[in-house]
């Protein structure tokens, strides 16, 4: 592959997914699984991700890229249907940048433990 790709590819699916909202379910996947809902579409995001899993415990790595390609695309499905963009989720990421998940994950949880 010559062409350089990164992350913005995602922004770009993202667009596509959106576009294919109420559209025709028996001409796009995409338009079928809005039409089924979110609880189809979370259960398509958990059994890709468990389809990653499998690939990468048998060490199949093209099976893992094409696996990880298809949970990317069913979460970026649940969170058009969710109403989160990307940009919200970039944001999150950049601001945990630079802070351990351990004290961003106990961070969590005392926020929680206040209620907030």
């Amino acid at each position: 592959m010559s062409e350089k790709l990164d992350g913005t590819v995602l922004d770009c699916l993202f667009r596509t997914i959106e576009g294919r909202r109420g559209g025709d379910p028996n001409g796009s996947h995409t338009a079928r699984l809005f039409a089924k809902g979110t609880a189809k579409i979370a259960q398509k995001v958990g059994e890709e991700a468990v389809e990653a899993i499998i690939e990468a415990m048998r060490g199949d790595n093209p099976a893992l890229v094409a696996e990880s390609s298809d949970l990317l695309y069913h979460l970026l499905v649940l969170w058009a249907d969710r109403g989160v963009r990307p940009d919200d989720v970039w944001a999150k990421l950049k601001e945990r940048e630079g802070i351990s998940g351990i004290a961003e994950k106990a961070a969590r949880r005392e926020a929680k433990l206040a209620g907030k």
